[in-house]
C-alpha cells in the first residue's frame, strides 16, 4: 500500500509549499531553481500544456515532492516531460518513487478515466544528478541519449541525460496488485 497520494496544488497550499521548498533549498538547489514563492505563478500556468502534482504523505500530510508534467503535446505526439523536486525530510525514503509511479500512471491513463491520455514521457536529468537518474530507472524509463546545453540553470547552459517511457512499456499500478 502506498504511503503517499498525488493531487494538483491549490492556493491554500502556498504556505506549506513555501516551507517545504525553504526547508529543502540546499537539496533542490544542486539541480533546480529554488523558488519558494513560485506556487502562485505555477497555479496560474496550469492548463493544457502544464499539469502539476504534489506528492503528499498520507500519515502527516507533508509535501514529499512536486512533479510538473510540462510541454504536453497531444495530437499524433501525445508526449510530455516530467520534472520533479523532492522535499526533506522525505527524500531517500522511497515516497518520491511511490508518488512518481502514481503520476506516471495518471499520465498514461485514458482521459475518460481522469488521466492525461499520453503515449510517451521524457525525463531529462543533469548527468551528475545520480539520485534523479536512479529514480527515472526505478520507474522503468530507458536511457535515450545525451543532450548538450539543454537548459539554462544557475547561470549556464546545462547538459542533460534523456530518459523516456511509452504507455506500452508501463504496467499500470492496478495491474501490479493483481
Amino acid at each position: 500500500m502506498s504511503r503517499v497520494t498525488i493531487r494538483p496544488p491549490r492556493p491554500a497550499d502556498v504556505p506549506a509549499y513555501k516551507e517545504a521548498v525553504n526547508r529543502s533549498a540546499a537539496h533542490i538547489g544542486l539541480w533546480n531553481p529554488v523558488e519558494p514563492d513560485g506556487l502562485p505563478d505555477l497555479l496560474q500556468r496550469q492548463g493544457p500544456g502544464l499539469r502539476s502534482y504534489l506528492i503528499v504523505d498520507k500519515a502527516d500530510g507533508g509535501f514529499v515532492g512536486k512533479c510538473n508534467v510540462s510541454n504536453i503535446v497531444m495530437g499524433r505526439f501525445c508526449n510530455a516531460a516530467l520534472g520533479y523536486d523532492s522535499y526533506l525530510p522525505y527524500a531517500g525514503t522511497g515516497r518520491m518513487t511511490e508518488g512518481m509511479r502514481q503520476v506516471v500512471d495518471r499520465c498514461f491513463a485514458d482521459q475518460s478515466a481522469g488521466g492525461l491520455g499520453l503515449h510517451r514521457l521524457e525525463i531529462n536529468v543533469q548527468p551528475d544528478n545520480a539520485r534523479s537518474i536512479a529514480l527515472a530507472r526505478r520507474l522503468g524509463f530507458r536511457h535515450e541519449g545525451f543532450t548538450p546545453r539543454m537548459l539554462f540553470l544557475d547561470g549556464a547552459w546545462r547538459d542533460h541525460e534523456r530518459f523516456a517511457l511509452t504507455a506500452e512499456e508501463w504496467q499500470p499500478l492496478g495491474a501490479r496488485n493483481q
